[in-house]
């Protein structure tokens, strides 16, 4: 069996599909993933021995170069002639193909698969893009919801009419070049009729009833075994444990202030911090003791030896120190970080800061509350209950689906 996975996005839409190939090989099937060139998304499959087929340019270029939302038609039809272009070759004698990440991206694997006649999944790691009743779409950049509109059900109208006319004429273009039919709700043909969540049920629950049949298998983490440096080691060793601040794959406005309001609120507290560079490059102030530089680590092993972690809201990141017990204060900066930051406000797991930009008072402030003992405790207790199966429960799925398909060997 064949199995090809396929993403565009950041670090977060990457690394669960690492997980579930890992899981899948395992399982004894041959699995490939399409995704963006970035080097680091690179050595990340290749240390988990994945065949990497790149997908169009540097998602960390688009991403750090502030496009305006009026380029948004444009590079989704990039995006789509890109996905037309290398999904197909990787995916010709596949079995089951797995779309996630842009909704752009998405839309032109699914069409890959339809071309090929060959079964394919839908997969997002937050559930803020599926349509339900409990609450209302994320709005697009440059496209707001109209003032009047209160309903979840007509904003969930308004959002379906966004897509199509950010991507739909793209997709439709790039279909009909491929002998497909024209797709008239760009949204719903990417979400499907049973589309999986691959997130943990306890940090993110699927409100029923729906319109939708999901499948929530649990977040897609593999196990890190990769030691932290030494260097790393032996300041954690040296003091109490520190505070970890990073934004992952998120650019910073001014990385310069973040990080400096982010080192003196923790030092206001009498804490040492460990800065993570990420996208937006943070760094040291000065070279004082109590500050530790950090690039790609492993986050598993060193969110378990922290007092807290300050981070964007990411999905990943969230669940990352949810499962190690590490209080958080999340600064959610777009997308789906605010509902994050509100799932660990609403958990009793930590603080949602006010707003995304940083001072040292504000900081500060929801550090106070993280860094409780109350806090700590909750943490711990919730940390216990997150299922550490996704990917596992995701590859044996896909496979018994790939083997009830496909026809009885003769004897």
């Amino acid at each position: 069996m064949r199995v090809v996975l396929s993403t565009y996005g950041s670090r977060g839409d990457v690394e669960p599909l690492v997980g579930l190939a890992v899981r899948v090989r395992e399982l004894g099937a041959e699995v490939r993933v399409c995704a963006p060139p970035d080097e680091d998304f690179a050595r990340r499959l290749s240390d988990a021995d994945v065949p990497l087929m790149p997908v169009g340019r540097s998602a960390r270029a688009l991403t750090t170069g502030a496009p305006s939302s009026s380029s948004l038609p444009r590079r989704a039809a990039e995006l789509i002639a890109d996905q037309f272009d290398v999904v197909t070759a990787a995916a010709g004698g596949c079995d089951v193909l797995v779309a996630t990440g842009m909704m752009p991206a998405a839309a032109g694997a699914l069409s890959v698969a339809e071309k090929l006649g060959i079964r394919s999944v839908s997969v997002t790691f937050q559930q803020l893009t599926l349509p339900s009743p409990h609450r209302p779409p994320l709005a697009y950049p440059g496209r707001p919801f109209p003032p009047e509109a209160t309903d979840n059900r007509a904003l969930w109208e308004w959002d379906a009419q966004s897509i199509d006319a950010l991507f739909g004429a793209a997709l439709n273009t790039h279909r009909a070049a491929n002998g497909l039919p024209p797709v008239d709700n760009v949204r719903d043909y990417v979400v499907g009729d049973r589309p999986w969540l691959a997130t943990d049920p306890v940090l993110d629950p699927w409100l029923e009833p729906a319109d939708l049949d999901v499948v929530q298998t649990g977040a897609w983490i593999l196990p890190d075994e990769r030691p932290l440096p030494a260097d790393l080691v032996a300041f954690l060793d040296a003091g109490t444990p520190p505070v970890f601040v990073g934004f992952g794959s998120m650019p910073l406005h001014d990385s310069e202030d973040a990080a400096r309001a982010a080192v003196e609120a923790v030092r206001a507290l009498g804490r040492r911090t460990v800065v993570a560079r990420g996208w937006a490059g943070l760094a040291l102030l000065d070279d004082r003791d109590d500050c530790f530089a950090v690039g790609e680590v492993n986050q598993q092993a060193l969110f378990g030896r922290v007092a807290a972690v300050v981070h964007h809201g990411g999905a990943g990141t969230t669940t990352t120190a949810a499962r190690a017990g590490a209080p958080q204060v999340v600064v959610a900066q777009a997308a789906d970080q605010p509902y994050w930051a509100g799932r660990v406000a609403e958990l009793g797991i930590g603080a949602a800061h006010d707003g995304p930009t940083l001072t040292t008072e504000s900081l500060a402030a929801a550090l106070t509350t993280a860094l409780t003992d109350e806090t700590r405790a909750r943490a711990a207790a919730v940390a216990g209950t997150i299922r550490t199966d996704g990917a596992t429960v995701a590859a044996e799925l896909l496979l018994d689906a790939i083997g009830r398909e496909r026809p009885p060997v003769p004897a």
